[in-house]
């Protein structure tokens, strides 16, 4: 370069070759902690959404069987009915008739025994699944609980970059040992 020119340096040539604009380490942890609060928070989070799935999904399947078993009732109370009106015929009815009308009423009360087993069946398979649902939707709630401790602390680790207080980067730590130990007693609890 000649003594008449100058050099003008951009404010990207002098990054990283001040000492005395060093990034504050604490920032670096932060950074760190963040990351990986985030990405578990992203695993809480799709787990509590497929655990919420899964136990809506069985809910349907236990209202459907309840919707089965009562269509099942509807038949029987139709048997029933025409169960006593075949009854009802054979009394009314000629001798030479009342022993066809005997035999239906008869066919009915067994078709009757037949739909209400099958509605019992449905009633008790419902009952399960219902249970089964509860069970599956217990660990969502402590799912929930977790993401949002997982969230305060990086809300709080976000805030500790700002401030550089040691003592908030601690409370997120907390925060976030909260959320990981009620995500781990919502797989094993």
């Amino acid at each position: 370069m000649s003594d008449d020119e100058f050099h003008v340096h951009g404010a990207h040539e002098h990054l990283g070759h001040d000492p005395g604009h060093r990034a504050h380490p604490l920032a670096q942890y932060v950074a760190i902690f963040t990351a990986l609060a985030s990405t578990l928070g992203a695993v809480v989070s799709y787990q509590s959404a497929y655990t919420l799935s899964e136990a809506m999904l069985q809910k349907n399947d236990a209202v459907l069987k309840r919707t089965q078993a009562a269509d099942e009732w509807n038949y029987y109370q139709a048997k029933s009915v025409k169960a006593h009106l075949m009854e009802m015929a054979t009394e009314l009815a000629p001798p030479e008739r009342q022993a066809i009308y005997r035999a239906e009423a008869q066919r009915y009360n067994r078709e009757k025994d037949e739909i209400k087993a099958r509605a019992d069946a449905l009633e008790k398979a419902s009952e399960r699944v219902n249970e089964e649902s509860a069970a599956s939707l217990a660990p969502h709630h402590r799912q929930a609980q977790a993401m949002t401790l997982i969230q305060i602390a990086i809300s709080v680790a976000s805030v500790t970059a700002l401030t550089h207080r040691r003592w908030l980067f601690v409370v997120a730590g907390i925060a976030a040992a909260g959320g990981v130990g009620l995500w781990v007693w919502s797989l094993f609890g």
